[in-house]
């Protein structure tokens, strides 16, 4: 059996053996012994507002900064925002034109936390990747995914994952101590995108980016908190 099945049966059966020792009915416990198994985190499930809090507060690069904030406030996939050219942004609308999968052409929209730090991180430039590395990029790289005011490349996703995930491990952890820092398990990025969908769907509120019900591609990942439903509906149909 996998470690969370282990684990909850293990918290099943000595619940019950403590109520049958206060019963009288057994002295021992036949548990001792056995260890809870270490799990492995949950890399898929939304975070928590005061995770989201806590990100925002980390002492990040501007880059990240901005990455990170689009990513959640537009619940964006993150290679579709980091596919995105200065070109690409209506700042004045707080929008950008990417290109989702299957080569449709489609927006994103972001709030003022991102709006905010894109001046800062556009720096005046005029063309190529919003979101570059921090070297000159190497020998053969395609021009389309390098700036040529810079000479810096387009960051890829591996690289973006990699910081992510490694500035996230003592909020992911947060009982853990730093020097344990290396051995941890960080958050993914995509957690930001479900984040994102699952904190509108509790609110009630639709995802900016659609006038009516969600496109697939927004509609929340299966497991989020569907919108609650208004007392004054509920007594209406008890009426009806």
């Amino acid at each position: 059996m996998d470690a969370d099945t282990v684990n909850r049966e293990l918290s099943i059966a000595r619940k019950a053996i403590g109520w049958w020792q206060r019963q009288g009915w057994i002295t021992s416990d036949p548990t001792i012994g056995i260890e809870r198994r270490s799990a492995p985190p949950d890399r898929t499930k939304a975070l928590a507002e005061n995770q989201i809090a806590a990100l925002w507060r980390l002492d990040a690069q501007l880059r990240e900064k901005t990455f990170w904030k689009m990513l959640y406030e537009s619940a964006a996939r993150a290679d579709e925002v980091l596919r995105l050219n200065v070109e690409d942004l209506y700042s004045q609308d707080k929008r950008g034109k990417i290109t989702a999968k299957g080569g449709a052409t489609e927006w994103i929209h972001w709030q003022s936390g991102t709006a905010q730090l894109l001046p800062r991180l556009i720096a005046g430039r005029t063309l190529g990747p919003l979101f570059f590395t921090g070297r000159k990029a190497p020998a053969g790289t395609p021009s389309l995914d390098m700036c040529e005011e810079t000479s810096r490349a387009r960051l890829s996703y591996r690289r973006a994952e990699e910081i992510f995930e490694t500035s996230t491990r003592l909020l992911a952890n947060p009982l853990a101590r730093e020097e344990d820092i290396a051995e941890l398990e960080g958050w993914t990025l995509h957690r930001l995108r479900h984040s994102a969908l699952t904190h509108d769907a509790e609110r009630g509120h639709l995802h900016p980016d659609a006038a009516g019900p969600l496109p697939p591609r927004l509609r929340p990942l299966p497991g989020a908190v569907r919108p609650p439903r208004s007392r004054r509906g509920r007594r209406a149909r008890r009426r009806v």
